[in-house]
């Protein structure tokens, strides 16, 4: 989504663009190690979660600046298109396309026409349900992008405290192999 995302909405060259594809990378990449290293290693698989964290956070700040930046609101939580997209559970970038065809009544900007790539940004829309008379598609994709970041964030911190929980009462491999060989070996 986030590829999708900047591809569509930044500037080609653009840092920020670069910036929160790595960012959304990095937070993807870093959860999958740190599952496949738990294996061996709580203290590495805490801190590649960690990392995945802090990725996902820096996102999540390019998003509201991305916002802000381009006089565009950032909707609170109770807002009624961000309630619709996390009813449906989106789990594919189709998926969340839909949703943006729901949102804007039908009706979604193709990525290229006879005058090249289409400016959604600029044409507004009216939402249905929406407490603002109209949003453009940037702006319903930044939100909506915000709400799973969010959602994505909360999730972490919940796994990040019960993987220190587990670390601290039962330690990593290593700690499990000292104490292994602490106990084999005979005493003198």
């Amino acid at each position: 989504m986030t590829a999708r995302f900047c591809e569509r909405y930044l500037e080609k060259r653009s840092r920020t663009r670069d910036q929160m594809v790595q960012a959304a990378r990095s937070g993807v990449q870093n959860i999958a190690e740190g599952s496949q290293a738990s294996v061996t290693s709580k203290k590495t698989e805490l801190k590649l979660t960690n990392v995945a964290r802090a990725s996902l956070e820096e996102l999540r700040l390019d998003c509201e600046d991305f916002l802000r930046q381009r006089g565009l609101a950032q909707w609170p939580p109770e807002h009624p298109a961000l309630k619709r997209v996390r009813a449906k559970r989106c789990a594919t970038l189709e998926e969340v396309r839909a949703w943006v065809e729901q949102e804007r009544g039908g009706r979604t900007p193709t990525d290229k026409d006879a005058h090249g790539p289409v400016e959604a940004e600029t044409g507004s829309v009216p939402v249905s349900g929406s407490r603002c008379a109209s949003v453009s598609s940037a702006q319903l994709v930044a939100n909506a992008a915000l709400s799973l970041l969010n959602l994505c964030c909360y999730l972490l911190e919940r796994q990040l405290a019960a993987q220190a929980a587990a670390f601290e009462k039962e330690g990593g491999f290593t700690e499990r192999l000292y104490r292994y060989r602490v106990r084999s070996q005979p005493r003198r």
